[in-house]
């Protein structure tokens, strides 16, 4: 029988997410290129991807972090959003498969520094652009935001046969005012009923942090809590 995957990291640590808690995200490397069927079930099991890996969290006394979907043929904008929709209306969205080039990973960088995301406070390099993003296990591509020829923001989304998972987002910390993460967000939604598809994973939800909490927005989503999907039709209820 063939071997999918392979253990190769499981320790705990600080949880970047809520202060005092400690995280364990095993890491299980993938032997192979997953199918999109592989992936789907996979998004579905609470996976999330880094480079050729697949993790879900696993901590021993904390189950804070839930991962969020969005069926996307049922989800509607609310007001706020569609506003965010018309505000950036002059930005160019190119798709294609997931590259670097130095003005990506500049922006990337910008925009950890900048927007106080850095943990350590030490810049990506080329090496760990293209090891988390790049060189992956799966159908990966990237969302090109480009405003005036110039670009202002990146999403990196994995894709599987009916599901899309958007990996990472990065924007110019000079375009906060347009509120471009969640502009992306919508853009990434679009995209993927324009393949027909069925749910766009956002990634793990955790209430008590301000950086994941946002994700209960969009509505209505799912929200998978001790191994169920459960629908959530209003903010933060079910």
């Amino acid at each position: 029988m063939e071997l999918r995957e392979r253990l190769v990291h499981d320790a705990t640590e600080s949880c970047p997410y809520i202060d005092g808690e400690t995280a364990r995200m095993p890491l299980r490397w993938q032997m192979r290129h997953l199918s999109g069927e592989e992936l789907d079930a996979a998004l579905a099991d609470g996976d999330r991807r880094v480079g050729r890996m697949l993790y879900r969290t696993s901590c021993p006394s904390c189950t804070a972090c839930e991962a969020l979907r969005i069926p996307v043929d049922e989800f509607r904008p609310k007001k706020s959003q569609r506003r965010v929709w018309r505000k950036n209306q002059d930005i160019k969205v190119t798709v294609g498969p997931a590259k670097f080039s130095q003005e990506r990973l500049d922006l990337y960088n910008r925009h950890k520094r900048e927007r106080g995301l850095s943990r350590d406070g030490k810049e990506m390099t080329q090496q760990g652009y293209e090891g988390w993003f790049i060189n992956t296990c799966v159908q990966t591509m990237e969302l090109c935001f480009s405003l005036n020829e110039k670009l202002v923001g990146v999403s990196i989304v994995d894709v599987g046969a009916r599901d899309t998972s958007s990996v990472y987002h990065y924007f110019d910390p000079d375009l906060s005012g347009r509120s471009l993460g969640t502009f992306s967000a919508l853009v990434e939604m679009a995209w993927c009923r324009t393949r027909r598809g069925r749910f766009h994973y956002m990634g793990l939800y955790v209430g008590e942090c301000d950086r994941l909490n946002y994700k209960a927005r969009f509505l209505p989503h799912e929200r998978r809590v001790d191994g169920e999907w459960i629908r959530m039709g209003k903010e933060g209820d079910q």
